[in-house]
């Protein structure tokens, strides 16, 4: 049934590319004109698909709370994406393949980036359908909801006949500079940006049935630092009944946050580099951005070697910034029993692709011989090199190159294992569904393999529009269909399955059961336990 599903899809997609192929797009005063709780809005309608971007859902001075918006007058027009956030290291020169494959579009930075994009099928058909609302990865530091060709909505909205929503919000040191101790107005200043993900989860209550969406049906879903937001989320009172449901892509860190007392060193440091006293700390809104993030980086380096000679691990995001706990909007850790309890009803789909950054850390011996390979694993592995290549081939028994014993993930799936385990178990939880996603591409002679990112073109179903990434074809638009297609079921229903794949269990730490994406589709237990457990053990 699998296969012959396949076949009638591939036909299916065929038909479907040479149609699309024709687009569409409808402008004017009067068209895509919705309303907001301040105000209305125009955007635009391609291929019957409503389009908004650059919506503004807050405002924030710098490191203050965002606050709500000012109503306008008028109709603001909302067509093209609007600025994102600062970046503490400006991209100024790029790897010529890499950038090919991963296609950026840095967009335009401003410190007033709190901004919404949504895709829609309708707005004034009183129809409640599903919210899938993307949070961006890079970290807690870089992207932004325009970044990568993939994360475009419309595909997916006009596929599922859902709502897609994705947002800008502050990075870095200006949504996690901790300076609460220097007055009332700065109190949230450690997990700003966080909050700002919270008011825009505010504002999709407020504002998304207006925009063809059920707020009482909303799933956040993110990818790398984006799943790792959605963890904090999930950590977050503040947060709790803004969502219904949870996807976390490659996202599964393990590392807790950091304390107050560390993020306050951090603060005090970048302070005293820019010589500003306390009773002058509102100076520290005027510094230049470029200025204030040398400063910052600086701080960081400081705190984190003073902590080294104290023999403290510099713990949380290491040297980066990230959500802290400050008592208030996060008391809990992500991983802490209690964050576990407050989501336990939040049903969760989470996963990782294959090979992940390995593609990148061990990319150099793509192509090399057996004889160099194993020469690698022994030189790295030393007395454990046959149990680690025993393992690698009990995982991926049906890998023949000798690059394929290197590039294996380690850093990303145990964390997911890890958060699967643990919520799957959490008394009278919602379920939880785990997948791995294996599909190897084939751009660069497949030395990209399944690398960070690659599921992204297909949970979106935008292979075309990520075809530097995916190559295109055939076979990728068939993946792609399946993908989506369990993404917008869990977001409807909070289980992915569908007559596309074959039938996907809960997970459970009894059976392990993942779901393994490739042109073949196949649910399997946990076969890299024995890995795992000798990376953990050197």
């Amino acid at each position: 049934m699998n296969k012959l599903f396949y076949s009638v899809t591939v036909l299916m997609l065929s038909a479907v590319t040479v149609v699309c192929a024709q687009t569409e797009v409808q402008t004017g005063a009067s068209i895509a004109v919705t309303s907001t709780t301040k105000g209305k809005v125009r955007g635009y309608i391609e291929n019957g698909i409503y389009t908004y971007k650059g919506i503004p859902y807050a405002q924030a001075k710098r490191f203050e709370s965002a606050m709500p918006l000012e109503a306008w007058e008028g109709v603001k027009s909302t067509t093209t994406y609007g600025p994102v956030a600062y970046l503490m290291n400006p991209t100024t020169a790029v790897q010529d393949e890499s950038e090919f494959v991963f296609d950026h579009s840095w967009g335009y930075a401003s410190e007033d980036n709190l901004r919404i994009n949504v895709w829609t099928p309708a707005i004034k058909d009183s129809k409640k359908r599903a919210v899938l609302f993307w949070i961006h990865g890079g970290g807690f530091t870089a992207g932004s909801s325009q970044e990568l060709p993939s994360y475009d909505g419309r595909n997916l909205a006009e596929k599922g006949d859902v709502v897609v929503v994705s947002i800008n919000h502050r990075l870095n040191v200006l949504g996690f500079l901790d300076l609460s101790a220097y007055g009332e107005k700065y109190k949230h200043s450690a997990n700003n940006s966080m909050r700002d993900i919270v008011e825009a989860l505010k504002w999709v209550q407020l504002n998304i049935e207006n925009f063809g969406g059920d707020p009482n049906n909303v799933t956040i879903f993110g990818q790398s630092g984006g799943g790792a937001k959605v963890n904090t989320l999930m950590a977050m009172p503040s947060a709790e009944g803004l969502f219904h449901k949870a996807v976390n892509q490659s996202g599964a860190f393990r590392s807790g946050f950091q304390t107050k007392e560390v993020t306050q060193s951090i603060a005090k440091e970048t302070l005293k580099i820019l010589k500003i006293k306390s009773r002058n700390i509102d100076r520290i809104q005027e510094i230049p951005f470029s200025v204030l993030s040398k400063a910052s980086q600086q701080a960081l380096q400081i705190v984190a070697e003073r902590l080294a000679k104290e023999g403290r691990a510099p713990g949380g995001f290491g040297l980066n910034w990230g959500p802290s706990l400050d008592g208030d909007l996060i008391p809990y850790d992500m991983s802490s029993d209690d964050a576990y309890e407050m989501s336990k009803h939040i049903p969760l789909l989470i996963g990782t692709t294959k090979n992940e950054f390995a593609t990148f850390a061990n990319g150099r011996f793509f192509g090399a011989s057996e004889e160099t390979v194993m020469k690698h694993i022994e030189q790295t592995y030393k007395d454990k090199a046959s149990a680690y290549i025993a393992a690698v081939r009990k995982a991926y028994p049906n890998d023949t190159q000798p690059h394929d014993l290197l590039t294996v993930d380690t850093m990303f799936r145990p964390g997911t294992v890890f958060q699967a385990n643990k919520k799957s178990t959490v008394v009278d939880g919602a379920e939880v569904y785990m997948y791995l996603f294996t599909w190897q591409s084939p751009v660069f002679d497949g030395k990209y393999q399944s690398v960070h990112c690659m599921e992204l073109p297909f949970v979106f179903d935008n292979i075309e529009l990520a075809r530097n990434m995916t190559g295109g074809g055939i076979q990728a638009h068939a993946l792609a269909d399946r993908v989506s297609k369990a993404w917008i079921h869990f977001a409807k229903t909070g289980n992915p399955n569908h007559s596309g794949l074959p039938e996907w269990p809960a997970y459970t730490p009894e059976n392990t059961a993942t779901m393994h994406f490739d042109l073949n589709c196949e649910v399997k237990p946990q076969l890299d336990k024995e890995l795992f457990e000798l990376i953990s053990s050197l």
